[in-house]
């Protein structure tokens, strides 16, 4: 059994500023997006300028977080908003949502895209494979806080299992590293390699729901359910399951429709 690294939240103060790990983790979340959208812009034949790619960054950020918290709000805790509206704004107690930052940056796609006179999916085909790598850094962020910690572990079958300070004094699955290093690293690998040629249009975001939903399927299994919440359908299935399985059909719909029916993307990817 491995000690958990417990870290303090505050990354450094600068004055009466706290600066948290978590709001770093989502700094270094957009800067990453906005440096490998930068660089695949400026490749021939991109159809991309890096002013696009810094409005885009910015219209996704603010899907991210507004989208994030609302989700969190919606589907995981709608009694406590309706006890307390006000805790609708108080972000900093924690609580976003990543199917709900999904429906903010779909939103404001829409938004960029009416601005930018681009197609809805050749942005979702181009800004795809920069979310993963925002997904880790989200995790470690969770991580560091010590919060959404896995489900109680065996530390003989599971040396590295630890005990969070904030859950209770049994072993846990580290959860928050598998879903960085599946949602994250990992699919980020997939979605830059497979995005790296022409594909169909709709297909780069067809795999992105695809393996995002697998990936989150399959780390949900050792995830804690919310307290709160507990498991949904047959007993077994959590709320993220629940939710990312939408993901999965829906993704494979769009992958058949656009191999199927499509044309190759124009834009040459490097």
């Amino acid at each position: 059994m491995l000690t958990y690294p417990d870290i303090n939240p505050v990354a450094f103060e600068l004055g009466f500023i706290k600066v948290h790990w978590y709001g770093l983790m989502y700094l270094a979340a957009f800067a990453s997006a906005y440096l490998l959208a930068t660089w695949r812009a400026k490749q021939p034949g991109s159809g991309w300028t890096t002013q696009q790619v810094s409005d885009l960054i910015f219209y996704g950020a603010m899907g991210v977080v507004i989208g994030g918290r609302m989700g969190y709000v919606l589907f995981y805790n709608f009694p406590q908003f309706l006890e307390d509206p006000l805790w609708l704004f108080r972000v900093w107690e924690g609580g976003m949502s990543f199917h709900g930052g999904l429906l903010g940056v779909l939103t404001a796609i829409l938004i960029f895209c009416k601005i930018h006179k681009k197609s809805f999916f050749d942005v979702g085909d181009f800004g795809a494979p920069f979310v993963p790598l925002g997904l880790m850094f989200g995790r470690i962020g969770n991580f560091i806080g010590g919060e959404l910690w896995g489900r109680v572990a065996d530390p003989e079958h599971v040396p590295w299992a630890m005990v969070f300070p904030r859950a209770d004094e049994f072993a846990r699955h580290p959860s928050q590293l598998y879903q960085a290093g599946l949602e994250g690293f990992l699919l980020f690998v997939i979605l830059w390699f497979y995005s790296s040629r022409p594909r169909p249009q709709k297909a780069v975001s067809a795999m992105f729901l695809i393996g995002y939903g697998v990936f989150r399927t399959i780390a949900e299994f050792f995830r804690e359910p919310d307290a709160h919440i507990g498991f949904d359908m047959f007993g077994w299935m959590t709320r993220g399951q629940m939710l990312s399985l939408p993901m999965i059909v829906f993704g494979l719909i769009l992958l058949i429709w656009a191999y199927r029916n499509g044309t190759n993307s124009g834009a040459k990817k490097a």
